[in-house]
């Protein structure tokens, strides 16, 4: 056949994502994660979590997302179209039947005027020879079209799972923390009235009290950002569970329920590029571009076609099965470009000029996921980091807490001194959140940048 064959594009031989090997975590929060390199990535990922409300969700989403049945029914199309392109395979058979009156005078003078029925049955056979094998090359062309939707549907099915669980996360975070923050509001106010008893009773400067409410302002202006955050994840969650905001139901989840993964697989790079829905998508788009030069290259040479008619035709209806009514014909014909003002050959360099540039955005596709999955793992671990020492801000403001608590009970601490411990340990549980959050997003996001475990998932592929 007429252009180049496709040779899939050789893995990386890195043998890791980084320099330095990241295997597991530092420990906080009493968990340390450990990397299991080259162990596969189970096809329900987000099952590792065990948060069977989480579960929930994810899989009603995957049944009834609009985006993901669009993906299905573009990938049927696109199947349809490659059954319709292997018709070009098999030779064009037609049946045609006609009936004509006509008023037929060739000669005035010489042969009589009259008017005539002409009653026609006839059928044709033509086949067009794949000389140069162009249609063979379109036929490939078609079936790396499917391949690309195939893996667009893996990538979809992926991405919509990552999404449906980062949004979760994202949203039992927002409520802890609107928790903490209104838990925060109501000791600032005590504050407040204390600070006001005091300065009317002369034991505390007046300057106190506009501080403090200062700072319940500043707190209550945080409240609303969190809310419509919140509001929004729901939404997005509605949205993404193929349903509406008003008829979805808000889930019933706080971020204690959902648990860190300590053992996470990771597939080695050589693997990586023969399953990540993306660079298989690039590769299936190089394979495509790569056919259609021998496409663009057998339009500019010889076209041989073969094509014959039978049939039968007869003044009167009666006679038209006659064998005096038989008429046949057979022939071949030879078509060769000679002159299209240069169309057909700069055609065929435009596809090449696509091979390369399908080649180019193949190589990016892959630099990027490398990068990606590097990304997430060093994140991982300065999220570990991070935990960590926001739990010992944590273990540290509740220390204080009982300290001056049992120093209040003992009458050598005030009061307001409980409440701005009580704040500070508050604050330090906002931050705990946030950081516990952040962990779990970025386990999500290493799961996704590993392409999932979609290829054990037949429902992900298939139309």
């Amino acid at each position: 056949m007429v252009g180049p064959n496709f040779d899939p594009p050789v893995a990386p031989g890195d043998r890791d994502y980084r320099r330095e090997p990241v295997a597991q975590t530092g420990v906080a929060d009493g968990v340390s994660q450990e990397f299991r390199y080259g162990q596969p990535v189970a096809s329900e990922w987000w099952r590792s979590l065990h948060s069977p409300v989480l579960d929930a969700i994810v899989a009603r989403a995957l049944a009834a997302n609009p985006g993901l049945e669009q993906a299905r029914a573009t990938l049927r199309q696109n199947q349809d179209s490659l059954r319709a392109g292997y018709g070009v395979f098999f030779p064009q058979v037609n049946a045609s039947a006609g009936a004509l009156r006509e008023d037929f005078n060739p000669l005035p003078g010489v042969f009589p005027h009259g008017t005539y029925n002409l009653f026609t049955l006839s059928g044709t056979v033509s086949y067009t020879f794949d000389v140069w094998g162009g249609q063979r090359r379109q036929v490939e062309e078609l079936r790396a079209a499917v391949d690309a939707q195939r893996y667009s549907l893996a990538g979809a099915y992926e991405m919509l799972a990552g999404n449906v669980v980062d949004a979760l996360i994202a949203q039992v975070a927002y409520r802890a923390e609107m928790d903490a923050t209104r838990a925060t509001l109501v000791l600032l106010r005590q504050q407040v009235r204390i600070a006001n008893a005091q300065a009317t009773a002369g034991t505390a400067a007046y300057s106190t009290v506009l501080s403090l409410q200062s700072q319940v302002a500043s707190t209550e202006a945080t409240l609303p950002p969190l809310e419509q955050k919140f509001d929004q994840t729901d939404d997005l969650l509605a949205a993404l569970s193929g349903t509406t905001p008003a008829a979805f139901s808000e889930p019933s989840l706080t971020i204690a329920e959902i648990h860190l993964p300590q053992d996470v697989p990771v597939t080695l790079p050589s693997r990586l590029v023969r399953q990540r829905p993306d660079i298989l998508v690039a590769e299936a788009e190089l394979h495509a571009a790569n056919a259609n030069i021998g496409v663009t290259t057998a339009a500019m040479l010889p076209n041989l076609t073969l094509s014959g008619d039978l049939g039968t035709n007869s003044t009167q209806l009666g006679n038209l099965l006659g064998p005096a009514s038989a008429f046949w014909s057979i022939g071949a014909g030879l078509t060769q470009p000679i002159f299209h003002g240069g169309t057909l050959y700069y055609q065929h360099r435009a596809a090449i000029d696509a091979r390369d540039a399908a080649a180019a955005s193949y190589r990016q596709t892959v630099l990027t996921a490398f990068q990606q999955v590097a990304d997430t793992l060093l994140a991982l671990g300065h999220d570990a980091d991070a935990l960590a020492a926001q739990t010992e801000a944590v273990d540290a403001a509740s220390r204080a807490l009982r300290l001056i608590q049992a120093n209040y009970l003992s009458g050598i601490a005030t009061y307001l001194q409980v409440l701005v411990a009580d704040d500070q340990y508050l604050q330090a549980k906002i931050g705990y959140v946030q950081a516990v959050a952040q962990r779990l997003q970025d386990t999500v996001a290493l799961f996704v940048a590993l392409g999932g475990g979609w290829w054990n998932t037949p429902a992900a592929t298939h139309g």
